[in-house]
Protein backbone atom coordinates (compact mmCIF):
# COMPACT_ATOMS: atom_id res chain seq x y z
CA UNK A 1 0.00 0.00 0.00
CA UNK A 2 1.12 3.36 -1.01
CA UNK A 3 2.61 5.79 1.46
CA UNK A 4 2.44 9.51 1.77
CA UNK A 5 5.38 12.30 2.07
CA UNK A 6 4.21 15.03 3.45
CA UNK A 7 5.90 18.07 3.19
CA UNK A 8 4.51 20.83 5.72
CA UNK A 9 6.44 24.95 6.98
CA UNK A 10 4.92 27.12 9.25
CA UNK A 11 1.67 29.42 7.80
CA UNK A 12 2.26 32.32 5.76
CA UNK A 13 5.82 30.96 5.35
CA UNK A 14 5.48 30.37 1.75
CA UNK A 15 8.59 27.71 1.73
CA UNK A 16 7.10 25.46 -0.24
CA UNK A 17 6.85 27.41 -3.55
CA UNK A 18 6.90 26.69 -6.76
CA UNK A 19 10.73 27.37 -6.61
CA UNK A 20 11.31 24.48 -3.85
CA UNK A 21 8.89 22.09 -5.53
CA UNK A 22 11.24 22.06 -8.84
CA UNK A 23 14.34 21.03 -6.09
CA UNK A 24 12.90 18.10 -5.26
CA UNK A 25 13.52 14.59 -6.86
CA UNK A 26 11.78 14.03 -9.36
CA UNK A 27 11.43 10.48 -8.43
CA UNK A 28 8.78 11.99 -6.26
CA UNK A 29 6.13 12.69 -9.28
CA UNK A 30 3.75 15.63 -9.28
CA UNK A 31 2.86 16.90 -5.33
CA UNK A 32 -0.93 16.73 -4.56
CA UNK A 33 -1.09 20.49 -2.80
CA UNK A 34 -2.56 20.55 0.42
CA UNK A 35 -2.22 24.18 1.05
CA UNK A 36 -0.36 26.91 -1.22
CA UNK A 37 3.23 27.36 0.20
CA UNK A 38 2.14 25.56 3.13
CA UNK A 39 1.87 22.24 2.78
CA UNK A 40 2.17 19.26 -0.13
CA UNK A 41 2.20 15.52 -0.29
CA UNK A 42 3.39 12.56 -2.46
CA UNK A 43 1.89 9.16 -2.19
CA UNK A 44 5.35 7.21 -2.60
CA UNK A 45 5.89 3.21 -2.41
CA UNK A 46 9.28 3.97 0.10
CA UNK A 47 10.72 5.90 2.14
CA UNK A 48 12.61 8.99 0.31
CA UNK A 49 13.01 11.11 3.26
CA UNK A 50 17.03 11.21 3.51
CA UNK A 51 17.01 12.62 -0.07
CA UNK A 52 13.77 14.90 0.66
CA UNK A 53 15.73 16.49 3.67
CA UNK A 54 18.74 16.92 1.33
CA UNK A 55 17.01 18.62 -1.26
CA UNK A 56 15.83 21.24 0.86
CA UNK A 57 18.69 22.37 2.43
CA UNK A 58 18.17 23.31 6.06
CA UNK A 59 15.12 24.94 4.64
CA UNK A 60 12.33 25.38 7.59
CA UNK A 61 10.06 22.01 6.56
CA UNK A 62 8.55 19.42 8.39
CA UNK A 63 9.34 16.14 6.42
CA UNK A 64 7.19 13.20 7.50
CA UNK A 65 6.46 9.58 6.66
CA UNK A 66 2.74 8.87 6.91
CA UNK A 67 1.03 5.47 6.26
CA UNK A 68 -2.07 5.95 4.22
CA UNK A 69 -4.12 2.99 6.19
CA UNK A 70 -6.66 4.60 8.70
CA UNK A 71 -5.10 7.84 7.35
CA UNK A 72 -7.69 10.02 9.51
CA UNK A 73 -7.99 9.80 12.55
CA UNK A 74 -11.07 8.87 14.56
CA UNK A 75 -9.79 10.26 18.10
CA UNK A 76 -7.04 12.70 19.47
CA UNK A 77 -5.53 12.85 22.87
CA UNK A 78 -3.23 15.81 23.12
CA UNK A 79 -1.40 17.39 25.81
CA UNK A 80 -2.00 20.61 27.08
CA UNK A 81 0.80 23.10 28.08
CA UNK A 82 3.37 24.08 25.46
CA UNK A 83 0.92 22.03 23.20
CA UNK A 84 -2.45 23.19 22.71
CA UNK A 85 -1.81 26.44 24.73
CA UNK A 86 1.51 28.44 24.77
CA UNK A 87 1.43 28.34 28.73
CA UNK A 88 3.21 25.91 31.14
CA UNK A 89 0.90 27.10 34.09
CA UNK A 90 2.98 25.78 37.29
CA UNK A 91 5.47 28.12 35.91
CA UNK A 92 3.07 31.37 35.48
CA UNK A 93 1.60 30.62 39.53
CA UNK A 94 5.15 30.62 40.81
CA UNK A 95 6.19 33.70 38.75
CA UNK A 96 3.09 34.97 40.12
CA UNK A 97 4.41 34.64 44.09
CA UNK A 98 8.13 34.82 43.37
CA UNK A 99 9.32 31.20 43.39
CA UNK A 100 9.37 31.25 39.48
CA UNK A 101 13.27 30.07 39.11
CA UNK A 102 12.81 26.95 41.38
CA UNK A 103 9.65 26.14 40.06
CA UNK A 104 11.31 26.42 36.38
CA UNK A 105 14.28 24.34 37.42
CA UNK A 106 12.03 21.63 38.31
CA UNK A 107 9.53 21.80 35.20
CA UNK A 108 12.45 21.36 32.98
CA UNK A 109 14.15 18.19 34.18
CA UNK A 110 11.01 17.24 34.31
CA UNK A 111 9.90 17.96 30.79
CA UNK A 112 13.67 16.49 29.70
CA UNK A 113 12.83 13.33 31.09
CA UNK A 114 15.74 14.09 34.46
CA UNK A 115 13.65 13.11 36.92
CA UNK A 116 10.01 11.45 37.87
CA UNK A 117 7.13 13.14 36.87
CA UNK A 118 5.19 12.04 39.73
CA UNK A 119 7.84 13.40 42.35
CA UNK A 120 8.31 16.39 40.28
CA UNK A 121 4.60 17.87 40.44
CA UNK A 122 4.04 16.97 44.03
CA UNK A 123 7.32 19.05 45.12
CA UNK A 124 6.06 21.52 42.83
CA UNK A 125 2.09 21.95 44.09
CA UNK A 126 3.75 21.92 47.76
CA UNK A 127 5.71 24.97 46.90
CA UNK A 128 2.61 26.42 46.24
CA UNK A 129 0.60 25.85 49.37
CA UNK A 130 -1.81 28.26 50.25
CA UNK A 131 -2.03 30.12 47.15
CA UNK A 132 -5.13 31.79 46.81
CA UNK A 133 -7.47 31.07 43.68
CA UNK A 134 -7.80 34.83 42.79
CA UNK A 135 -4.51 34.36 41.67
CA UNK A 136 -5.02 30.64 39.96
CA UNK A 137 -8.00 32.81 38.34
CA UNK A 138 -5.76 35.41 37.07
CA UNK A 139 -3.27 32.79 35.68
CA UNK A 140 -6.30 31.34 34.47
CA UNK A 141 -7.45 34.37 32.42
CA UNK A 142 -4.21 34.59 30.68
CA UNK A 143 -3.83 31.35 28.69
CA UNK A 144 -3.21 31.91 24.84
CA UNK A 145 -3.80 28.87 23.10
CA UNK A 146 -1.16 27.44 20.72
CA UNK A 147 -1.52 28.55 16.92
CA UNK A 148 -3.82 26.27 14.78
CA UNK A 149 -5.63 24.91 18.12
CA UNK A 150 -8.85 26.30 17.45
CA UNK A 151 -9.16 25.17 13.86
CA UNK A 152 -7.03 21.29 14.18
CA UNK A 153 -9.77 20.56 17.38
CA UNK A 154 -13.04 21.96 14.88
CA UNK A 155 -12.00 20.58 11.72
CA UNK A 156 -11.50 16.90 13.54
CA UNK A 157 -15.01 16.91 15.40
CA UNK A 158 -16.36 18.39 12.11
CA UNK A 159 -14.99 15.03 10.63
CA UNK A 160 -16.51 13.03 13.97
CA UNK A 161 -13.08 12.68 15.46
CA UNK A 162 -13.60 12.53 19.28
CA UNK A 163 -10.97 15.13 20.84
CA UNK A 164 -9.10 14.54 24.63
CA UNK A 165 -7.01 16.54 26.71
CA UNK A 166 -4.26 14.65 28.76
CA UNK A 167 -2.55 17.15 31.19
CA UNK A 168 -0.02 16.56 33.55
CA UNK A 169 -1.22 20.03 34.56
CA UNK A 170 -4.47 20.58 36.66
CA UNK A 171 -8.16 20.34 35.49
CA UNK A 172 -8.51 23.70 37.37
CA UNK A 173 -7.12 25.21 34.16
CA UNK A 174 -7.74 22.04 31.25
CA UNK A 175 -11.78 22.36 31.71
CA UNK A 176 -11.82 25.98 30.32
CA UNK A 177 -9.55 25.04 27.68
CA UNK A 178 -11.66 22.23 26.89
CA UNK A 179 -14.86 24.24 26.73
CA UNK A 180 -13.52 26.90 24.98
CA UNK A 181 -11.60 24.46 22.01
CA UNK A 182 -14.07 22.51 22.03
CA UNK A 183 -12.42 18.73 23.06
CA UNK A 184 -15.18 16.35 24.16
CA UNK A 185 -13.61 15.51 27.09
CA UNK A 186 -10.04 16.72 29.58
CA UNK A 187 -8.29 14.70 32.14
CA UNK A 188 -5.85 15.99 34.47
CA UNK A 189 -4.93 16.49 37.84
CA UNK A 190 -6.77 17.26 40.58
CA UNK A 191 -5.58 20.07 43.00
CA UNK A 192 -6.72 20.15 46.75
CA UNK A 193 -8.85 23.41 47.46
CA UNK A 194 -9.42 24.55 51.23
CA UNK A 195 -10.74 28.08 51.87
CA UNK A 196 -10.41 29.66 48.86
CA UNK A 197 -6.64 28.54 48.63
CA UNK A 198 -4.09 25.76 47.47
CA UNK A 199 -3.70 22.86 50.01
CA UNK A 200 -0.49 22.16 48.68
CA UNK A 201 -1.64 18.43 47.73
CA UNK A 202 -2.75 16.53 44.62
CA UNK A 203 -5.68 14.13 44.62
CA UNK A 204 -4.15 10.76 43.86
CA UNK A 205 -3.38 8.89 41.85
CA UNK A 206 -1.18 11.57 40.02
CA UNK A 207 -2.53 11.70 36.39
CA UNK A 208 1.36 11.35 34.76
CA UNK A 209 2.70 9.88 31.70
CA UNK A 210 1.60 6.25 31.97
CA UNK A 211 -1.94 7.85 32.47
CA UNK A 212 -1.34 9.76 29.70
CA UNK A 213 -1.38 6.29 27.30
CA UNK A 214 -3.90 4.51 29.39
CA UNK A 215 -5.99 7.33 28.63
CA UNK A 216 -5.54 6.72 25.14
CA UNK A 217 -6.09 3.07 25.37
CA UNK A 218 -8.89 3.41 27.46
CA UNK A 219 -11.30 5.79 25.40
CA UNK A 220 -9.97 3.98 22.06
CA UNK A 221 -11.44 0.73 23.42
CA UNK A 222 -14.43 2.63 24.80
CA UNK A 223 -14.94 3.94 21.30
CA UNK A 224 -14.15 0.67 19.28
CA UNK A 225 -11.31 2.02 17.67
CA UNK A 226 -8.20 0.09 17.11
CA UNK A 227 -4.76 2.22 18.23
CA UNK A 228 -4.18 2.53 14.43
CA UNK A 229 -7.20 5.14 13.91
CA UNK A 230 -5.79 7.28 16.73
CA UNK A 231 -3.40 10.35 16.88
CA UNK A 232 -1.47 11.83 20.26
CA UNK A 233 0.40 15.20 19.85
CA UNK A 234 2.72 16.32 22.72
CA UNK A 235 6.14 18.18 23.46
CA UNK A 236 7.50 16.56 26.43
CA UNK A 237 8.87 13.59 28.10
CA UNK A 238 6.02 12.17 29.57
CA UNK A 239 4.27 12.31 26.26
CA UNK A 240 6.24 9.46 24.96
CA UNK A 241 4.29 6.63 25.83
CA UNK A 242 1.06 8.70 24.40
CA UNK A 243 2.95 9.08 21.55
CA UNK A 244 4.60 5.89 20.56
CA UNK A 245 1.09 3.80 21.32
CA UNK A 246 -0.76 6.07 19.25
CA UNK A 247 -1.52 5.60 15.57
CA UNK A 248 -0.07 9.13 14.71
CA UNK A 249 1.78 10.39 17.79
CA UNK A 250 3.09 13.68 16.89
CA UNK A 251 6.26 15.60 18.86
CA UNK A 252 4.89 18.83 18.40
CA UNK A 253 8.23 21.76 18.91
CA UNK A 254 9.05 19.19 21.25
CA UNK A 255 12.42 18.86 23.68
CA UNK A 256 14.73 16.92 22.08
CA UNK A 257 14.23 13.56 23.59
CA UNK A 258 11.08 13.85 22.54
CA UNK A 259 11.32 14.82 19.21
CA UNK A 260 14.27 12.35 18.99
CA UNK A 261 12.24 9.36 19.79
CA UNK A 262 8.69 10.64 17.92
CA UNK A 263 7.98 8.76 14.83
CA UNK A 264 5.99 11.82 13.72
CA UNK A 265 7.37 15.56 14.43
CA UNK A 266 6.26 18.95 13.84
CA UNK A 267 9.09 21.75 14.68
CA UNK A 268 8.27 24.36 12.39
CA UNK A 269 4.41 24.45 11.43
CA UNK A 270 1.73 25.25 14.03
CA UNK A 271 -0.91 22.81 15.07
CA UNK A 272 -2.86 22.57 11.80
CA UNK A 273 0.22 20.51 10.26
CA UNK A 274 -1.46 17.58 12.43
CA UNK A 275 -4.50 17.97 9.82
CA UNK A 276 -1.72 18.05 6.87
CA UNK A 277 -0.28 14.57 8.09
CA UNK A 278 -3.82 13.05 7.72
CA UNK A 279 -4.72 14.06 4.37
CA UNK A 280 -6.92 17.31 5.22
CA UNK A 281 -6.69 19.98 2.13
CA UNK A 282 -7.07 23.78 3.91
CA UNK A 283 -10.07 23.94 1.83
CA UNK A 284 -11.80 21.42 4.51
CA UNK A 285 -10.54 22.94 7.68
CA UNK A 286 -13.63 24.43 9.91
CA UNK A 287 -14.00 28.04 10.01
Amino acid sequence: MSQFLVLTAKPGSNVLDDNTLAHLPASLGKPNVLAAGEAVEFAVSSDPRAEVRASLAGLAVDVNFVPAASRRKKLLVADMESTMIENEMLDELAAEIGIGPQIAAITSRSMRGEIDFATSVKERVAMLKDLPLAIMDKCAAEIRDMAGAKTLIATLKKHGCHTVIATGGFTYFSEPVRQRLGFDEAHGNILELADGKLTGTIVEPVFDRASKEKTLRSVAARLGLDLSQTAGVGDGANDLDLLAAAGLGVAFHAKPVVAEAARFRVDHGDLTALLYLQGYSKAEFAA
